[in-house]
């Protein structure tokens, strides 16, 4: 991780820029600004979400969304052989009931907060993916992972169930049944079969994961950050709606983009053949 004064690694040139929250989260900003990486940096405890990790992750992904000028964003991971473990058990291990109670809330809005992101989000996986770990990665919008990844939701080995949102997302990935025997099962899947399962959407080379998840979201915030943000919202509104109400919340979206800056923009450019300039209007 490169400081606020020198990163050098972001975008086509220039220098990215780093907002530290807490100690174990951070969020680099290409030169640009369209593309920002949330990082997970922790690596002496492989990302374990302690109770600090998770109100600083819910802080920078509060930062995140009311930021209109990040178009895309990557959920990456410092450490070289994992992304995110999950649950800190180690301090669990010393917690009483009312000590998890009080550490809830934190965590609900660290999951939360990387879910409700208004932007596309792209997570790039490599290494142990595992119980929170994998639901921090099932909350963004597309998975890229490499050959190391070894990603599940084995929470019912420790006596607990999901509860960053596994049990509601992994069903709307691979289905009810395959889910369902994914979690009561507590197996761990590892990346070809986590492609072929539909776990993860893209397989990179190994140590690729976050330079293809760059490139991915380049792609995507090289269009309208408007259309971007209405199309994501549509995508998630209509989850578990019948076609009748999708459509409803389809129109809605487009509604909110059809007299827009950046539609203007869009069509002007088309015709005149050129790269368009979004206003994000």
């Amino acid at each position: 991780m490169n400081g606020a004064d020198g990163g050098t690694d972001g975008g086509a040139g220039g220098t990215a820029t780093e907002e530290r929250f807490g100690e174990w989260v951070a969020v680099r900003r290409e030169p640009e600004g369209y593309v920002a990486e949330l990082v997970l940096d922790r690596p002496k405890a492989m990302n374990a979400v302690s109770t600090e990790m998770a109100r600083c992750l819910g802080e920078a992904c509060a930062a995140l969304a009311a930021d209109r000028r990040v178009r895309a964003v990557v959920l990456s991971s410092s450490h070289e052989r994992a992304f995110c473990v999950g649950a800190d058990l180690k301090e669990r291990n010393s917690f009483t009931d009312a000590d998890l109670a009080r550490q809830r809330p934190y965590a609900r809005a660290a999951y939360t907060g990387v879910l409700e992101l208004p932007m596309p989000t792209v997570a790039a996986v490599h290494g142990f993916a595992l119980g929170g770990g994998f639901e921090l990665a099932l909350s963004c919008d597309l998975i890229v992972a490499d050959p190391t990844a070894v990603v599940g939701l084995p929470e019912v080995s420790v006596g607990v169930i999901p509860g960053g949102g596994g049990t509601q997302l992994l069903p709307r990935r691979v289905g009810a049944a395959r889910a369902a025997e994914l979690i009561f099962t507590a197996r761990r899947v590892e990346a070809v079969e986590a492609r072929e399962l539909g776990l993860v959407d893209h397989l990179a080379a190994e140590g690729e994961d976050r330079a293809e998840a760059l490139a991915l979201a380049r792609r995507i915030a090289a269009n309208s950050p408007v259309g971007l943000r209405a199309a994501k919202r549509a995508l998630r509104t209509g989850w578990g709606m019948d076609l009748r109400a999708g459509l409803e919340v389809e129109d809605a979206a487009w509604r909110s983009v059809a007299f827009s800056g950046d539609r203007a923009e869009g069509v002007a450019a088309f015709n005149e053949k050129r790269a368009p300039r979004w206003p994000g209007e």
